[in-house]
């Protein structure tokens, strides 16, 4: 039996188009590690990254017989104190506070993730397991699109998201637990910048 591949099972989340769609999102469980700080430079956050990956594979691995899986791309909760990521000037990255994310399949629970972080603790000593928790996530009614290109091109595309929810009779609702959200198809270290996939996703609500 083939592996499940949630890109391709769930492609309404993984692979919308590049023009602005409309989607409700049901509740999904991540594993999730916070921080802040310019991502392209932050030691934390390339801890992060190693520790989502290592606990992923190491969930998958001691679980074969439970289920056959493609473990998830990576994805990202971004904000920043004065909200800019919701508009288009340049950015200071050192400002952003973000949430590193992997998603889980369903049965994962506190059990599997200890054990996870039992194995992992094993082969990488050095890194801070304690960072790691289960978190479940709902957003619900989101406007998302498929950006190709550099992450730092994003912000043309944000500004269709924005015109099109507007159109549509929506208003963005960014707030604490609601934020920018950006899952990663491509990888950055093997692919040039002008072709990297990245889904963008901003949580809306009925205009009034």
């Amino acid at each position: 039996m083939a592996a499940i591949d949630f890109k391709k099972t769930d492609k309404a989340l993984y692979q919308p188009p590049t023009a602005p769609v409309i989607i409700d999102v049901l509740p999904m469980t991540f594993i999730a590690i916070d921080g802040s700080g310019d991502p392209n430079t932050s030691e934390s956050y390339a801890e992060a990254i190693e520790i989502l990956y290592g606990l992923s594979y190491a969930i998958k691995m001691a679980n074969k017989t439970v289920m056959e899986y493609v473990v998830p791309p990576l994805e990202g909760l971004w904000s920043t104190p004065d909200d800019s990521l919701e508009n288009t000037a340049p950015l200071n990255k050192d400002q952003l506070e973000w949430t590193a994310l992997i998603r889980q399949p369903d049965f994962v629970g506190e059990t599997e993730l200890a054990a996870a972080k039992q194995a992992l603790a094993k082969k990488k000593p050095k890194l801070n397991l304690d960072w790691a928790r289960l978190q479940t996530i709902t957003e619900g009614l989101c406007v998302q699109v498929m950006h190709i290109g550099s992450y730092d091109d994003e912000p043309a595309t944000i500004k269709q998201m924005l015109a099109f929810a507007t159109d549509s009779g929506y208003l963005i609702d960014l707030n604490d637990e609601r934020r920018h959200h950006e899952i990663y198809i491509a990888d950055p270290r093997k692919t040039a910048p002008e072709k990297l996939r990245t889904v963008l996703r901003y949580p809306i609500k009925e205009r009034e």
